[in-house]
Formats: C-alpha cells, sequence, structure tokens
C-alpha cells in the first residue's frame, strides 16, 4: 500500500501543465486566427446568397418559358406570367402599364415607341453606369417592377423600407407565377431582397408582330441580380 501511494505521488509530480506564457500565447494566435478568417467567412456568405440569387432568378426564367410556350400553343401568341395579351406591358415606365393592341400603321409605330421607352427604363435600372443603376433596394427607379410573389406574402414579403421605391402589385401575375412554380415562393435570402419583374408589351401583326420581353431581378441590388428572357 505504502509502495502504490509513493508511485501515485511521483506520478503526479511527473505531470507538467502549460504554463501562463503559453496559454496567453496560444489565445493571441487564436484571437488573430479568427479575426483573420472573420472577413473571409462574411465573403463565402456573400457569395453563396447571390450564388443562390442567381440560380433561382434563373429557376423563374426557366419556368416562365414554359410559360410563354404553352400559351402560344394554346392561343397563338406567347405571353408571359402577369399578362392577359402579349401586346399588355407588366410594368412601365414610370410605372405605367400600357397596351400595344392598335395594329394599324400608326399604331404599330406608337406601339414600338411606348416599347422602346419601357426598355430603355429597364435598362437604366439595370445600368451600372454613374448613378442610374438600381444598386440598393430602397432607391427609387425609372422603371415600374411588379413583385413575383406578391409584396405582402408572409413567405417573401417586401422590405418595409422598399416600399418607397414603389414596387407594385400583380394579382394576375402573383397568381401565375405561384402556379408554375406548383405554389413554392421563391424568397431572397438578402435581408432586403426581393423578387421582381416587369414585361415589356409587345405588338404588331402578322409580319410585323414581335413579341414581349421579360425581366426578372433581385431588388438587392439589380445591377447584379438579373435576368432577361427574349423570345
Amino acid at each position: 500500500m505504502k509502495q502504490t501511494l509513493k508511485t501515485l505521488i511521483r506520478n503526479v509530480k511527473s505531470i507538467k501543465g502549460n504554463s501562463l506564457a503559453e496559454f496567453a500565447t496560444t489565445t493571441a494566435l487564436m484571437a488573430t486566427l479568427a479575426a483573420t478568417a472573420a472577413p473571409k467567412l462574411s465573403e463565402m456568405s456573400e457569395g453563396t446568397k447571390a450564388e443562390k440569387s442567381r440560380n433561382e432568378i434563373d429557376k423563374l426564367i426557366k419556368q416562365a418559358g414554359s410559360y410563354y410556350q404553352d400559351a402560344a400553343d394554346d392561343e397563338g401568341r406567347g405571353r408571359f406570367p402577369g399578362q392577359s395579351r402579349f401586346n399588355v406591358s407588366v410594368g412601365g415606365t414610370g410605372g405605367t402599364e400600357y397596351t400595344n393592341a392598335n395594329a394599324s400603321n400608326s399604331g404599330t409605330a406608337a406601339a414600338h415607341t411606348a416599347s422602346d421607352n419601357h426598355t430603355a427604363s429597364i435598362l437604366e435600372d439595370l445600368s451600372i453606369v454613374g448613378d442610374n443603376g438600381w444598386e440598393d433596394y430602397n432607391e427609387t427607379h425609372t422603371n415600374g417592377w411588379v413583385s413575383v410573389f406578391g409584396t405582402t406574402n408572409a413567405d417573401a414579403q417586401l422590405p418595409f423600407a422598399a416600399s418607397a421605391a414603389g414596387v407594385s402589385d400583380n394579382a394576375q401575375g402573383t397568381a401565375d407565377w405561384k402556379n408554375l412554380m406548383g405554389d413554392e415562393t421563391l424568397k431572397s435570402r438578402f435581408q432586403d431582397g426581393h423578387y421582381v419583374y416587369s414585361v415589356v408589351a409587345g405588338g404588331g401583326s402578322g409580319s410585323n408582330v414581335y413579341p414581349p420581353v421579360l425581366y426578372v431581378g433581385d431588388i438587392e441590388n439589380m445591377t447584379d441580380f438579373n435576368n432577361v428572357l427574349e423570345p
């Protein structure tokens, strides 16, 4: 028994712990590593959200393409979600929607002007030239954009501050998009993100007909997150 106690005491004495200086050095190294890694981790997080947003915009574009083709097969003219006809816009310059239903020579000329103005307002919002691009969710913008799934949708509500930017609703469009996505609501991974779209109306008749054009984006930064579908 006496020998066993001596052995235990000797073993305890032989165990060496870390000194205070060593502990302080280790702590300092860990703090340095954490500080260095934090920006990279944040960058990776932003990159993941950006990739998700672009992928979901592409998904919306793809589904809208199927919708357009189905309408073309059933109705003789393709149209996009939110359109009652191929020659009626969704959104427009200054938020004013318009129709290109007049297919006369003068009507077609006026229709081209309306669609060209609409396209110009969209491209200005998507531009990164100067300060005209819509790069922040709560900025005002030239074009009238419409919420994909609805501004008050509990699953993807429009950010409060973005309401001042004038994003509107289109009841038919919301129903069309939800039906296309199997009642699934796609929500931007950005805190201030929200998916919006606009359709430049088609027009004309016969050999002079031209199709509508769809633009989809995420208001987190429309200049970075957008896509277009032109049949």
